[in-house]
This record gives C-alpha cells, sequence and structure tokens, in this order.
C-alpha cells in the first residue's frame, strides 16, 4: 500500500519493539487483547520486555518486569512503553498499573487507552497519582490495527467481522456445478489458516457443512505450536440440519490446544435434534428474525457475550450476501487467482441494487501476492 503523506510520525523504537511483541501474542491471548511492552533505561537500553500470555497468564507488563528482574536489572525510574493502558482491575490477573506503580517507574508511554469499561482512563489515573508521567498516542494506529475485535468488542459490543473469499479474478468462487477445489494455489490457502488462526471463532453456513463437509482446522497453519488455542466455530442452521457425523465434530486438535466449541445457531426450536446435537457437545442458540431466517445482527451481539473479538467467516455466497446486506461486515480478505472460470457461482448473492450509490462502499488496505495468487485486504467504510 502505497504510503499516506498524512500519516502521523513512526514509533518510536522502543514502541516498534512493543508493537513487534504484540504481533508475536497474535494467536494466544484471546479474549485479551494482544498488547507488548518494552522497559528501557535513561539512556534508551532496554531492561525488560514481554507480550500478554494465554489468557489467565501474565500481561505484558508483568512479563516485561519479571524479564528485568531476570536480567538482574532494577527498574527504578525507567519508562515503559507499552501498547494498551495498563489495566486497573482485578480480572485473571492482578492490576498492571499498581505493579508499575510499586517497581517505580518515572514514566509510562501507551498507545492506546483501553476501552474495556473496567479501565478506560483508570490506570492512567493511578499512574499519575503515583507520581508516574504519562504519555499516550504513540504508535496508536499500529496497535489498533493489531486489536480490531478487542476495540470492537468493547465499544461496538459485537466482534470484528472478517470475510474470507477465494475467488477468480473474474469473481466466481465456484463453478455453476459447485466445483470449487481448488481455484487458489496452495500459499493461499495456508495463508488463509493463518487468518483463521488469529481468529477467535469461525463461522460458516449449513450449505458448507451439507456440501463439503469441512474440517475448519489450522492444520495448514505454519507453526502450529504457536497457535496454543482452536478457533471457536460458528454454524448458521436455520433448520438445524447439521449432521451428527459431521467432521466438525470429529475433530482434535494438538494436545497443546485449547479443545474449540461448537456453536450453531438456529431458527425454531428442533428438541430431539438439539437434544442429539448437544449430546455431541454443541452448544445450540435459537435466534430467529421475522422471516424465519436466523438473526445475524443478534449473532453477532451473542458471540460478543461468548467474548469473540475477531470473527473469520468462511461461507457460501448465500450467507455471504445475507451478512452483506444485513450491514455485518467489517472487513473483507479476498484471495484472486490468475483465472476467469465465466459463469460460476459469485462472491456474495444480495440484490440487486437499483443505484451504485446502495453498494458497499470500500477502502483497500492492503495488497499482496501470495504465492500465485493476490490477497487483497479491504475495511468497510462508514
Amino acid at each position: 500500500m502505497d504510503a499516506n503523506l498524512t500519516s502521523p510520525p513512526a514509533p518510536s523504537l522502543p514502541m516498534q519493539q512493543a508493537l513487534n511483541l504484540a504481533a508475536q501474542a497474535m494467536r494466544i491471548t484471546s479474549p485479551n487483547p494482544r498488547v507488548g511492552c518494552v522497559i528501557v533505561d535513561a539512556q534508551g537500553q532496554v531492561l525488560g520486555q514481554g507480550h500478554t500470555q494465554r489468557a489467565g497468564g501474565p500481561h505484558a507488563e508483568i512479563m516485561a518486569l519479571q524479564d528485568a528482574a531476570a536480567r538482574g536489572h532494577s527498574v527504578k525510574g525507567a519508562t515503559a512503553y507499552v501498547t494498551l493502558e495498563p489495566c486497573a482491575h482485578q480480572g485473571r490477573t492482578g492490576p498492571c498499573c499498581d505493579a508499575l506503580a510499586q517497581a517505580q517507574l518515572s514514566k509510562v508511554v501507551a498507545a492506546l487507552t483501553d476501552p474495556n469499561p473496567k479501565v478506560a482512563g483508570l490506570g492512567f489515573q493511578r499512574l499519575q497519582a503515583a507520581g508516574i508521567e504519562v504519555q499516550v498516542g504513540e504508535g496508536a494506529a499500529q496497535a489498533a490495527a493489531q486489536n480490531p475485535g478487542f476495540l470492537s468488542r468493547m465499544t461496538r459490543q459485537k466482534p470484528w467481522v472478517r470475510m474470507k473469499i477465494a475467488a477468480s479474478l473474474d469473481g466466481q468462487t465456484a463453478l455453476t456445478n459447485g466445483k470449487s477445489q481448488w481455484i487458489t494455489g496452495p500459499e493461499a490457502r495456508a495463508d488463509g489458516h493463518a487468518w483463521r488462526a488469529r481468529a477467535c471463532a469461525i463461522l460458516t453456513g449449513i450449505g458448507t457443512v451439507l456440501e463439503d463437509d469441512p474440517i475448519l482446522d489450522l492444520r495448514l497453519c505454519a507453526n502450529l505450536d504457536k497457535s496454543p488455542r482452536m478457533p471457536h466455530l460458528v454454524i448458521v442452521d436455520s433448520r438445524l440440519e447439521t449432521p451428527l457425523n459431521a467432521k466438525l465434530f470429529q475433530h482434535t486438535g494438538p494436545k497443546a490446544q485449547t479443545p474449540r466449541q461448537v456453536w450453531i445457531y438456529c431458527a425454531a426450536e428442533h428438541a430431539e435434534k438439539r437434544a442429539a446435537l448437544e449430546a455431541l457437545g454443541a452448544h445450540v442458540t435459537v435466534l430467529a428474525n421475522p422471516h424465519g431466517k436466523v438473526n445475524l445482527p443478534a449473532l453477532l451481539t451473542d458471540l460478543a457475550h461468548r467474548e469473540v473479538n475477531e470473527l473469520h467467516v468462511e461461507a457460501g455466497n448465500k450467507l455471504n450476501g445475507s451478512l452483506i446486506r444485513e450491514g455485518c461486515i467489517d472487513e473483507f480478505l479476498v484471495y484472486l487467482a490468475p483465472q476467469m472460470l465465466g459463469i460460476g457461482q459469485g462472491m456474495a448473492n444480495w440484490g440487486p441494487l437499483e443505484d451504485l450509490s446502495q453498494g458497499v462502499s470500500l477502502q483497500f488496505t492492503e495488497t499482496q501476492l501470495i504465492g500465485k495468487d493476490l490477497r487483497v485486504l479491504a475495511r468497510v467504510l462508514g
């Protein structure tokens, strides 16, 4: 992507190091945000550093303090660069702002204010009350880009929804007979699994389950050992047709991974089938709209209550169209193959529109060749 001439200045070296550490936590911290922390002395030498661990484990600030202690460094009078406001509440771990205050740092530079209502400036207030200087805003854009789901869940009470599509250059995701394997190359498919790995949950529709019987796991993901959790699986299934012998129930991840849950959303109660699915470990929720389909906006709200930050969509063109029509999509992850397929199944079945102004306006944020295919990231405007 071309450089934006109005972009803010690049972050300082310590903040960039903290952002790099946060990136290393991309697959592990959910539902917590990805945060990095670097503590430096007056000469800019690194005393300690770290990133947030799995939920229930130490946050970035604690990891950095422990690293400094392990190196034999005192952090009294030092500066901490952290990509999110230090927490100020007792959750699975203690307040990080208090730990920094007890360590007697002189300054904290944070990229973002934490939008969590339990924090939301309280961390900064307690640091300042302890005599610690606070500076906010450096590296904010990069930190926000690392945590779209957490920020969305805290400010909009719904996940950040990313729709993944693999298509030919003329926009076809399958032939008219349904054949689609494989439009894109192995590099693009592996890259798609990497995007799955950073999500809290993967959403698909009953059409895909019945036609493809997918596993929807991370088997093509590089460095699978760095994905200690398996994204949960969400199925939109209005009539509760999910087969009891579907492969998605047979999946077992590596022992290091947290087992995924299967959440099925339907539009009417089917007591016998529901009991059978729940006996397999699925969680069935009835959420109907006036048209007898699953209420998709309500589904997103429910997923936020389940602490889903990023939702990765891999569905057919019908469900894709419904999600777009209902305004549920925040970002598109599209892999375009260097191939023309003519008449087939498009990316999303919705419309027809009467005017160009009724279309969904997007901003291209990144383009990159992945193997032979072109990966395009585009965010919904407005």
